[in-house]
């Protein structure tokens, strides 16, 4: 097959190499300063020059696959011949490589130990950066370790957060081929007695699943990450001996329209608690500093923040300062910053680590989150565990948890003189903010903390092998027997 790749971003980047075996024809980008230039030996073209090429298939490698398939079908590009990174397994049938699968600490050695329930647990997530679905897996980690379990966490790609699972006696498990390969492709993982998948980018790895092992999944992803799903494959997923969790309301509305059969229970993440009588803010003096952070994307809606800012007095602004924190690098980060020239109170600092986050929001007065989409954002429940109340969308998960001038406040998906109302009203009544900000906390302990998400976490895993054993189902067992 002759291929087009759309999109050189960052899932160009995690999918290139299932193509260097393949006869690629170019890669398709809208960004002109791309268009010509050439990567990993393949030009870059404009998606109007690509479609001219004698090709099969485009591969959208992007989670904007709703606009980039409608941009090409404008194009009069038949939609049997777009395909999304969701599809390689079906679509390099009988051609896709297989990439070597690399063990860190004693991983082989758990895996290979056969010992009583509850046995090994095998933790899998799609990548090893510190985003926030990976950090919620980590600490699930980190607490079925500190129960007993023999625990391995594996990932499709590596990442920073492999040396610290390392720091914590984690060992890790880096096989690629979790990216495109069903469970029963991945035979490594019959090892384990309870696996727990890590969102939606597991659905191709469970429709294909031995239903002997039990599984968690666990879902985080907001409706539009479901737009490259191909239903067809969805609907294949055995569902018995399977607990579906979501983080809360958003992604539990996302699987409902696609897989309107499973069921559905809730499990928030945790979030360790690194501050330092943070609930405790002092007196505010001065401007205030409103943060927001996030990848400059348009799902994460920091186009309505700056249009909010605009709309502003200039007294009510000469007393803010902004803080925009995130990879502004993309196109609309660009444009971002282009319509922002002149905005004294716009401060843009790009990718902070960990600590630096944690230091900003411990000196923030008010997190906003303006997302059109998001499920959970950690950095709300980072925020509130520092005392800092949030303004959030109602588009977010979390706004199910704040109410509105108590413990935080709520503006309507994409409203702009909402939040610009918002952040008035935070100028002047900024006496009351360490008081909601003491709220705030209150609500990081009883939903977001390591405490509340051990309890049910745990009652979970322990439903999930009760329930197997109860079926005589358990693979421990069936060793056993054999």
């Amino acid at each position: 097959m002759k291929f087009l790749l759309f999109g050189t971003g960052d899932y160009y980047n995690r999918y290139r190499k299932w193509f260097e075996e393949q006869e690629v024809l170019a890669l398709l980008d809208n960004a002109e300063r791309k268009q010509h230039t050439v990567m990993d030996g393949w030009e870059v073209l404009s998606p109007e020059e690509g479609i001219k090429l004698e090709y099969d298939a485009i591969v959208i490698l992007s989670f904007y696959v709703k606009q980039m398939k409608n941009q090409l079908l404008s194009l009069g590009v038949e939609g049997s011949r777009i395909y999304h990174f969701y599809d390689l397994n079906r679509l390099l049938f009988g051609r896709k490589p297989v990439m070597p699968v690399q063990y860190y600490l004693n991983a082989k050695e758990v895996m290979e130990k056969t010992e009583p329930v509850p046995g090994k647990v095998l933790l899998l997530s799609q990548d090893l950066t510190m985003g926030g679905p990976g950090i919620a897996l980590f600490h699930a980690a980190e607490v079925l370790a500190g129960k007993g379990f023999g625990v391995v966490y594996g990932s499709m790609l590596d990442g920073p957060m492999r040396e610290k699972l390392m720091e914590k006696n984690i060992p890790v498990v880096v096989d690629e081929n979790l990216q495109i390969s069903t469970m029963r492709e991945t035979r490594w993982v019959e090892a384990f007695s309870l696996i727990v998948c890590n969102t939606m980018n597991f659905h191709v790895f469970l429709s294909e699943r031995d239903a002997a092992i039990p599984v968690i999944w666990w879902l985080h992803d907001a409706g539009f990450f479901y737009d490259g799903v191909d239903r067809n494959v969805i609907g294949k997923i055995r569902l018995d001996n399977l607990k579906a969790v979501t983080v809360g309301p958003v992604p539990a509305k996302a699987v409902k329209e696609f897989l309107p059969a499973m069921e559905c229970g809730e499990l928030l993440y945790g979030v360790e608690d690194v501050a330092d009588g943070g609930c405790i803010k002092k007196n505010i003096e001065g401007k205030l500093r409103f943060t927001t952070i996030g990848f400059f994307e348009d799902i994460k809606g920091q186009d309505i923040l700056l249009e909010a800012i605009k709309r502003l007095s200039a007294d009510i602004r000469c007393n803010c300062e902004f803080y925009m924190v995130g990879y502004n690098g993309t196109l609309f980060g660009e444009w971002l910053r282009k319509k922002s020239e002149g905005m004294k109170e716009v401060i843009y600092t790009g990718v902070m680590e960990r600590k630096e986050i944690h230091e900003l929001l411990e000196n923030s007065d008010v997190l906003i989150c303006p997302s059109r989409q998001d499920s959970m954002p950690t950095v709300a429940a980072e925020a509130m565990m520092h005392g800092t109340p949030c303004i959030m969308s109602d588009a977010t998960g979390t706004a199910a948890y704040i109410q509105d001038g108590k413990d935080g406040l709520l503006i309507q998906n994409g409203d702009i003189l909402g939040l610009a109302g918002k952040i008035e009203w935070c100028v002047l009544n900024k006496d009351l903010l360490p008081y909601m900000g003491k709220k705030a906390r209150g609500l990081y302990e009883n939903y977001f903390s390591m405490t509340a998400f051990t309890d049910r976490f745990l009652e979970i895993v322990d439903h999930a092998l009760e329930d197997s054993l109860q079926r005589g189902e358990n693979q421990w067992a069936r060793m056993k027997d054999s």
